[in-house]
């Protein structure tokens, strides 16, 4: 089994190298990098069995990566903090490391990843229902801000999000734009998968939204939306189009 450990603290990266080695003789770390940009370079020119990624890093999250590069690797996940867990899920993450965790920890996630290659008994989708289920933090309703106006939207009001240069909108059904305090990434793993999917940078749409939809080159899928942006044209990104594929085929 090779290894790609994505960590920015050097004795955190070297206890899990050491752990690893421990469990597992024949493991081969073939790097350690501690930063997204590196993480992608490295994904780019090379292949590994399975990635240790901690989520902060020291030039953004990790989450980024698969923004960047497509990686088909199984993901463990490793982070101090728990807000994460269902974003971890929906990016190749088959585990969940809490630190500060030991070697039991790491020989059971191990394992964890050995039945699922052998059985296939646990997938993705299944994960991520399981860990909402626990979380229970799906979004139901947004509170906006028009003027001095104070309101609630709920989810099912939602046609999109758009992120627009510092801003993150929220576009309703009837056409009513609201500015909301959060930004594009920490507000997906709030939101119900069933119902929402990034397509890309900037938007987050719900499946009741999409009016058309038009193959491009590449895999791409360009999409018209109701109510339509201004002079924008919306597009599936080359690295999300076959889980947007996927997501319209639940």
């Amino acid at each position: 089994m090779t290894v790609l450990i994505i960590e920015d603290e050097e004795l955190a990266a070297a206890t899990l190298q050491n752990m690893l080695v421990h469990i597992n003789p024949d493991i081969q770390v073939h790097a350690v990098v501690g930063t997204v940009e590196a993480a992608v370079l490295w994904l780019q020119q090379h292949k590994a069995d399975i990635l240790f990624m901690d989520i902060h890093l020291g030039d953004g999250e990790s989450f980024q990566i698969f923004q960047q590069v497509e990686v088909n690797s199984p993901v463990i996940f490793t982070t101090a903090y728990d807000q994460y867990t269902l974003k971890a899920f929906k990016n190749q993450g088959i585990d969940y490391l809490l630190k500060p965790f030991d070697e039991e920890d790491v020989r059971l996630a191990l394992n964890k990843l050995s039945n699922i290659q052998n059985t296939g008994a646990v997938s993705t989708p299944q994960l991520v229902q399981k860990v909402e289920q626990v979380l229970g933090k799906t979004r139901n309703r947004f509170m906006v801000k028009l003027g001095k106006l104070i309101k609630t939207v709920s989810a099912d009001q939602v046609a999109y999000f758009m992120a627009d240069d510092k801003y993150l909108f929220l576009v309703t059904n009837d056409q009513q734009n609201y500015i909301i305090e959060e930004t594009i990434g920490s507000l997906e793993p709030k939101l119900n998968p069933e119902s929402f999917f990034r397509i890309n940078r900037k938007f987050i749409i719900h499946i009741n939204a999409i009016k058309e939809m038009y193959r491009l080159s590449r895999n791409r899928v360009r999409i018209n939306l109701s109510p339509k942006p201004e002079n924008i044209e919306v597009v599936v990104s080359e690295e999300r189009a076959e889980a947007f594929k996927q997501w319209l085929d639940q």
